[in-house]
């Protein structure tokens, strides 16, 4: 007996091409396939840049030096009681940018501060942006009386001398790294909040918001899959900007004598080239390099954040 097997208008025959078809891609795979799509362009675009390119191909070199610190020169090299070079010595072959007041080498000085001036810069500089795209997308989200709520208290900040308020909490809180940190962070937020408020309010009134919500999408959908990837990457030139005056800010609290006096910074190599007197004594050697690291390294970090920007915003573009 045999049977005849019946077969549905339309359907792929076994064995062809359209039975072996992949099945349809997912909507969050084509959504990862646009995000690194979107990725390669604005890597495109930033290469585009040389100000820009050549600033982050320092900064990976100076955060190389930092991470490899410890390998390029032991710590005790910053322990005087270790050491037997002479005070302030001028740069040589043995010490090429000279000694400090103690015999320490300022170039091992250099590449340690590096460790904590930029931990600092970066520590300071998340924690700034999270407070600030949190605050900045709650007051743009929900607005009414809780998003004005929190303007207000965004304009407070935003008309406190921030440099003020990191002294004070610097003062009031315990010495340490982290205290410098936490004081940097919490002042240096509202400007982020104010950006990410508006480019929230810009997001949520396009349509395909609106349809969202017409089907019945909640807050944390909203938020989580529009609003949220979509100020990501200005934040994240934001935070490329914010960097450098993070570190500048470490610096000015380093050199008022707020800082950890038991870290080396490039803050706290300034501060001890002024109570030695380095300046007025003629040891340039001492003065000039932690000065030129911090103003270099700041501008390495705004000639990346400026291509950035640029990326991100095409009017900006030749400006």
């Amino acid at each position: 007996m045999t049977t005849q097997r019946t077969e549905a208008p339309g359907s792929p025959a076994p064995g062809s091409p359209r039975s072996a078809a992949k099945p349809p891609h997912s909507a969050r795979s084509v959504a990862n396939a646009r995000r690194r799509q979107r990725l390669v362009e604005v890597w495109t675009e930033f290469r585009k840049s040389p100000s820009g390119l050549f600033g982050l191909i320092f900064l990976i070199i100076v955060i190389l030096l930092a991470i490899l610190a410890p390998v390029i020169a032991d710590r005790s090299l910053l322990d005087v009681t270790q050491i037997d070079n002479a005070a302030n010595e001028p740069p040589s072959m043995q010490n090429p940018l000279g000694t400090d007041p103690s015999g320490r080498s300022v170039l091992v000085m250099l590449l340690w501060g590096s460790r904590v001036s930029l931990m600092v810069g970066v520590a300071a500089t998340a924690m700034s942006m999270v407070i600030g795209t949190v605050v900045g997308m709650a007051a743009g989200h929900f607005g009414g009386l809780g998003g004005a709520l929190l303007m207000r208290v965004v304009d407070f900040f935003l008309v406190l001398p921030s440099l003020v308020l990191a002294i004070v909490l610097s003062s009031v809180l315990q010495r340490g790294v982290w205290t410098i940190v936490i004081a940097i962070g919490i002042t240096s937020w509202a400007g982020t909040a104010r950006v990410v408020r508006s480019q929230t309010l810009t997001i949520e009134s396009r349509s395909y918001i609106e349809r969202s919500l017409a089907l019945g999408a909640g807050h944390r959908h909203i938020i989580g899959r529009h609003v949220l990837p979509a100020v990501m990457p200005l934040v994240m030139a934001n935070t490329t900007l914010t960097v450098g005056a993070a570190i500048i800010a470490e610096s000015t609290l380093s050199f008022l004598g707020l800082g950890d006096t038991t870290q080396t910074s490039w803050g706290s190599m300034l501060k001890l080239s002024m109570d030695s007197g380095a300046a007025t004594g003629g040891y340039w050697w001492f003065v000039l390099p932690p000065g030129l690291a911090i103003v270099v390294v700041v501008l390495a970090f705004t000639l990346v954040g400026r291509a950035f920007e640029s990326v991100i915003n095409p009017t900006l573009r030749g400006r």
